[in-house]
């Protein structure tokens, strides 16, 4: 295009149709678009930047993304073998949002899973979730009040979800609630291709005074079908530090607090 004699693109023509073409390949590299538009690595690299702090597309090694669906939920052996120090840097960051006294709600997932030992550290707690792994793991925690939601069992997630799990939760009111998911970026928030479980992660984030998001940053920049909520319906949002500098600068940018976790430490 930078050859054809044509007057060159001025930044958000350029960018605009590089989202065309991403929306019919799906994913091209840095190179292929250099070739495309006649421009620099550099120029290439911003534009990359300036449309992942948007929301519109998300890097990969070499080159960058449109979002992608997701079209079914991993099963719990897949996700519990995956990323286990990202998911246990997250869930002690997590857990240092829950004091002695609190209700806080868990939901189902092997990240939140992994804060199971932190809160059994609490003199005095009460948790509720519709994770069958927590309950079970809680259960030698004799001094803390454990509640588990019941309602339509999900064997694969070894979870309970649908109407009745969030009729129970309508009837409780929790100080904070910890909503996992498999898919979440900042243009569609918090999505999930399984319809039965949207319904429990907004029954829980309404009956919390403070709701908290945490999930990988391996997830970021997939979609479902069915939408939880927006990002801006958390007051935090928990990932690791993979996430793209760009992607978290969009994120904040538009008023989500957001924590990076890594190597032991957050960033704020």
């Amino acid at each position: 295009m930078g050859s054809s004699g044509e007057p060159p693109l001025i930044p958000d023509q350029r960018r605009e149709l590089l989202l065309k073409h991403l929306r019919r390949d799906g994913v091209l590299s840095v190179q292929q678009i250099t070739q495309i538009f006649g421009v620099s690595h550099m120029t290439v690299r911003r534009d990359i930047a300036e449309l992942e702090s948007r929301g519109l597309v998300f890097t990969v090694p070499g080159g960058v993304r449109i979002a992608s669906r997701l079209h079914s939920e991993p099963s719990f052996q897949d996700k519990s073998v995956v990323e286990q120090p990202q998911k246990h840097a997250m869930a002690q960051a997590a857990a240092e949002l829950v004091h002695d006294g609190m209700t806080v709600y868990l939901d189902a997932g092997t990240t939140l899973l992994a804060m199971v030992p932190r809160l059994a550290e609490h003199a005095e707690l009460t948790v509720v979730t519709n994770d069958f792994g927590a309950v079970e793991q809680l259960f030698p925690a004799s001094h803390l009040t454990v509640i588990h939601v019941g309602g339509q069992v999900e064997p694969d997630n070894h979870s309970s979800v649908g109407r009745l799990a969030a009729a129970t939760i309508r009837q409780l009111a929790f100080d904070v609630a910890f909503v996992s998911t498999s898919s979440w970026d900042l243009v569609r928030g918090v999505t999930t291709p399984s319809a039965p479980k949207v319904e429990v992660k907004q029954a829980a984030m309404a009956a919390a005074q403070q709701s908290v998001l945490v999930a990988g940053s391996s997830k970021y920049g997939t979609f479902g079908m069915y939408k939880v909520a927006g990002l801006d319906a958390f007051d935090t949002v928990v990932t690791d530090a993979s996430l793209t500098e760009a992607a978290a600068h969009g994120i904040r940018s538009a008023g989500t607090d957001l924590t990076l976790v890594g190597a032991g430490q957050a960033e704020v």
